[in-house]
């Protein structure tokens, strides 16, 4: 494989925990790379000019599922792009196999002090309220299980800055694809 095929073909697959500016950190390592950026929950929203809770919500867990896994086979077709996607609907059936296939999964973690600090700031007066903050733990606790996927490169972003961030995701994700060891 040479160089110039290395950074073209394979994808820069990011999940974990990402806070509020997800999309924001997404585009920006995009745009440092060079590359298109994908949002597979805003793809997953625009289906059904809904949101994903509302989907949900309207249509159940199961239409939910089939529409997220609809949406991960049409973004395993892309290559050399940054692709944002949850850790919920990485570890649903076979999308963390057909994702992983295109190239390689950042995990982005933060401490459990960070993040609950950063869930209390988000949420604001609601994160007094206790059942908005058992719905909030409940989310970050399903998005903890991606975790669990083998294969993963584990960042802890607890203590960088976006740009940090950026930085650290370019330098790997350059590294990792050389050295083929995607």
């Amino acid at each position: 494989m040479n160089l110039a095929s290395a950074f073209t073909e394979r994808n820069l697959i990011l999940t974990g925990y990402i806070g509020p500016e997800h999309t924001t950190i997404g585009k920006r390592l995009a745009a440092n790379l060079r590359l298109p950026y994908v949002n597979v929950e805003q793809q997953i929203a625009e289906r059904l000019n809904m949101t994903v809770d509302d989907i949900r919500a309207y249509y159940g867990e199961t239409r939910l599922k089939a529409l997220e896994a609809e949406i991960v086979a049409e973004t395993a077709l892309r290559r050399g792009s940054v692709i944002r996607i949850s850790g919920r609907t990485l570890v649903n059936g076979d999308n963390y196999q057909r994702i992983r296939a295109t190239g390689t999964v950042f995990c982005l973690m933060i401490g459990l002090d960070v993040m609950l600090q950063r869930l209390h700031i988000s949420m604001g007066a609601r994160y007094h309220d206790p059942k908005d903050r058992a719905l909030a733990l409940g989310d970050l606790q399903r998005e903890w299980t991606v975790h669990q996927l083998d294969g993963l490169h584990l960042l802890d972003t607890s203590h960088m800055d976006d740009e940090e961030v950026i930085q650290t995701l370019s330098v790997l994700w350059r590294s990792l694809t050389i050295r083929g060891n995607v």
